[in-house]
């Protein structure tokens, strides 16, 4: 995939990083450390320039995080309200849980959707939750494009400032994601621990 990356980008040049980018943030398993520093690189070599990089994934990162934020519209709450009533006895899950998501969604979710924009795996997933809580989009797009573009100018201009060797940020990117993965799965983990107290302690 790599290989296929590299070789669209330095084809399409802007495009082809505006199109990629768009692709990563709604098909995550397409890596934006492999995107981003090289078209850093590609700054060293070509007549892309690093804003004109950064602008082209700043935009991708915008489309592909509006069309996850749109797909959340559809998955709005009442849809969801409907889903607990026919499957709620299985999952375990009432509409009360969903209402305190919501509402912790309303609370918190500008900053949320800002610091998510810069953490592995969440930063394009983000985007649904906010759909789905009717996050105001004016709100959404300004901070989803703030958190976009600290993401995408640390990794293009270490990527330009690395040259040859900007594969070396993608270690580093890596072992940044696996810690972050620890982190989600350890959180995950006390939520699930914490939700089976609480029904064992509500039965009894």
């Amino acid at each position: 995939m790599e290989n296929w990356i590299t070789h669209f980008m330095e084809q399409y040049g802007y495009w082809g990083i505006f199109l990629i980018i768009a692709l990563e943030n709604v098909f995550p398993p397409i890596p934006s450390e492999i995107v981003l520093p090289f078209g850093g690189f590609m700054t060293t070599y070509s007549n892309l320039t690093i804003p004109g990089v950064i602008f082209a994934a700043t935009c991708g990162s915008v489309v592909g995080a509006v069309i996850l934020y749109c797909i959340g519209l559809l998955i709005d709450v009442e849809r969801l309200e409907k889903i607990i009533d026919r499957w709620g006895h299985i999952l375990k899950i009432t509409k009360e849980d969903i209402h305190k998501a919501d509402h912790w969604f309303d609370r918190y979710g500008i900053w949320t959707v800002l610091f998510c924009r810069i953490i592995p795996l969440v930063r394009s997933l983000i985007s649904i939750p906010a759909g789905m809580s009717n996050m105001n989009f004016m709100l959404f797009f300004i901070f989803t494009t703030i958190g976009s573009l600290i993401w995408n100018i640390f990794l293009i201009t270490v990527g330009a400032g690395l040259g040859e060797a900007w594969p070396v940020i993608t270690e580093y990117i890596n072992v940044y994601s696996k810690i972050i993965y620890v982190v989600i799965a350890v959180l995950a983990i006390t939520a699930i621990a914490w939700y089976i107290r609480r029904i064992r302690q509500t039965k009894s």
